[in-house]
């Protein structure tokens, strides 16, 4: 096989290469919004700064951080009453944790794509040109206008979540209105936490220098905030420098092997089918039968442990236990895997991934990353009691595909090959030496 001028080992990709792998086209700078490089170093300092937090102490990046290829290294973390980052983070003895967050936290790797309509693994973020907003939210008809992209409409939700980053029932100002039902207005949430940006001499003058409406005199808002916030992690995150890049783009092949993986991904193997386009996601949902683990995704007075997935936004029985296909980009840094995080291992879980349900039975917790936590929920969700594993099981519609150890290791190899040095460093700007408020810095 002769591509760019190199020749591929054919005893190395037989007897895989039986048929071509669909193109691909390469990501370009038209399928990113650009931005001024003074509201991404805004939007950086707000990412990093603990301020945006009820109780003043988790910021952004403490549970997406370029040391954890922008997620956390965990599979559910602690956010609202953790101290520490990643599998060393443990609960505050001072103000405990009430549950660990019900899903594993994504990676942001080119999540500012035009490309991105969907966000989070239930999809309650999608853009939707026909609403006044741009966007279908939870919101429903209190959501504002004002957010800039789908991106930028996201970072409404870890600021209002208890669990996350707003604090437990009137620990402080945000965390009491939220739980008051008071979100958008003057008096609401959002607005408090643009207040506590505002009264900050550096943020005052750095959101004046990028917006001219603020400048001629109008507040900050806290769709400003996201939409700084948006515009440095579409920057900073935006990872299109992978050997399968430059493969894409027609600069240099892909290594034999990782080429053989290549082949079996867009044919065999399936892959391709829902980790499609340069993005690696086709913005849809699929149930495959990933174990439960942890709170699962409920409501306080919820005593299971389920996590339905995209059911609990469409109220669709099809949709039970489907979650939003995952990009790939950098998936050899971002472990944990799956929407609860069920596996530290990346081959271990292509392994079960190919046979969806079928670890169902035989899951064992070890294959996570936990940190000791003591809550009322246990870690390991048993069975039909509270994650409802027979009912995971029926909603797999992807059939199971069989690939020996060679196989395998090839789609290892074309794994290793969405790794962007760039991601490997830790983005394009690294960690910021401080922050205007003053708070500490997660480093």
């Amino acid at each position: 096989m002769q591509r760019f001028g190199i020749t591929l080992s054919l005893c190395l990709i037989a007897p895989y290469a039986l048929a071509e792998a669909p193109a691909v086209a390469p990501l370009t700078e038209a399928d990113f919004p650009q931005f001024s490089q003074a509201e991404i170093d805004l939007g950086q300092q707000l990412f990093w700064d603990r301020e945006l937090s009820g109780n003043r102490n988790i910021a952004c990046a403490t549970c997406h951080h370029p040391k954890f290829g922008t997620s956390d290294g965990v599979s559910l973390d602690m956010g609202e009453g953790g101290i520490g980052l990643g599998p060393d983070r443990k609960p505050d003895p001072n103000d405990y944790p009430e549950q660990r967050i019900p899903r594993n936290a994504p990676a942001l790797w080119n999540v500012g794509a035009h490309g991105f309509t969907v966000l989070f693994a239930d999809g309650r973020i999608e853009a939707d040109p026909a609403r006044p907003s741009g966007f279908r939210t939870p919101m429903e008809d209190e959501m504002v206008t004002g957010f800039a992209s789908v991106l930028s409409a996201q970072t409404m939700f870890p600021v209002l979540s208890s669990d996350e980053m707003a604090g437990h029932y009137e620990e402080n100002e945000i965390s009491t209105l939220v739980r008051q039902g008071r979100i958008t207005g003057e008096d609401g949430a959002w607005a408090a936490i643009a207040k506590r940006i505002a009264v900050i001499p550096a943020y005052d003058a750095a959101f004046k220098a990028v917006y001219p409406e603020i400048a001629a005199g109008r507040a900050i808002g806290f769709t400003d905030i996201s939409n700084a916030i948006a515009a440095y992690m579409t920057f900073d995150f935006k990872s299109d420098t992978a050997p399968y890049d430059a493969y894409l783009r027609g600069e240099a092949a892909l290594a034999p092997a990782a080429e053989a993986g290549r082949v079996l991904f867009y044919g065999k193997a399936g892959c391709g089918t829902c980790h499609s386009g340069a993005l690696m996601s086709d913005m849809k949902f699929h149930a495959m039968g990933d174990p439960q683990i942890g709170p699962g995704k409920g409501e306080r007075f919820e005593h299971h442990q389920r996590d339905t997935g995209r059911m609990r936004v469409s109220n669709h029985p099809e949709d039970a236990y489907a979650f939003r296909t995952p990009s790939l980009r950098n998936v050899t840094l971002t472990a944990p895997y799956g929407h609860a995080g069920t596996y530290r291992d990346l081959e271990a879980y292509l392994r079960q991934h190919i046979a969806p349900g079928s670890a169902l039975a035989s899951y064992d917790i070890a294959n996570a990353i936990l940190p000791a936590m003591d809550v009322g929920k246990p870690d390991m969700a048993p069975g039909p009691e509270a994650a409802n594993y027979e009912a995971i099981a029926k909603a797999v519609k992807v059939p199971a595909v069989t690939l020996d150890d060679a196989e395998i290791a090839a789609l290892m190899a074309f794994l290793k090959a969405l790794e962007d040095p760039l991601a490997v460093a830790g983005g394009r700007m690294g960690v910021p030496e401080s922050v205007p408020s003053g708070l500490p810095v997660d480093r």
